[in-house]
């Protein structure tokens, strides 16, 4: 009986990278599609500012004002709910039935787009179909005062 001592070639281990490389695209195609990008959520806005000629004069228009805290006054005048029923019934009020009438909406740059919103809706409810927004002239030109 004879012993066989061949010592055998040991292959060298082979990495395939074939697997490592499709995990790898998974991941970054994952996370390409589930990360925000913040640059959208930074903007800095100060609004309204337009570089217009000053307005023409509307003589059968509604100025409402939505202030910084979402106080609304119409035709200066304020109102005591801030709720859309309220706001609605004011519109309808100063409208006098004529949906014809321009609707000059003045918001503060700081207040809150839903107080706008609201606005909106309540004239919509009301019939006022025309609305335009009064912004003030920028600092480097255009118009005096009010713009609209």
């Amino acid at each position: 009986m004879t012993m066989n001592f061949h010592h055998r070639r040991s292959e060298e281990p082979e990495i395939n990278l074939i697997p490592f490389i499709d995990v790898l695209l998974v991941i970054l195609i994952f996370l390409m599609l589930s990360t925000t990008y913040s640059k959208f959520t930074e903007l800095k806005l100060t609004l309204p500012i337009a570089d217009a000629q000053r307005a023409r004069d509307y003589p059968k228009e509604i100025v409402i004002g939505v202030a910084g805290d979402g106080r609304y006054t119409v035709n200066r005048q304020p109102l005591a709910g801030r709720d859309l029923t309220t706001l609605t019934a004011a519109l309808r009020t100063a409208a006098g039935g004529d949906t014809e009438r321009m609707l000059i909406i003045s918001a503060d740059a700081n207040a809150a787009h839903q107080s706008v919103i609201n606005v909106m809706d309540a004239a919509r409810r009301a019939g006022l179909a025309q609305i335009s927004f009064a912004t003030q002239a920028s600092r480097s030109g255009g118009a005096d005062g009010e713009t609209r």
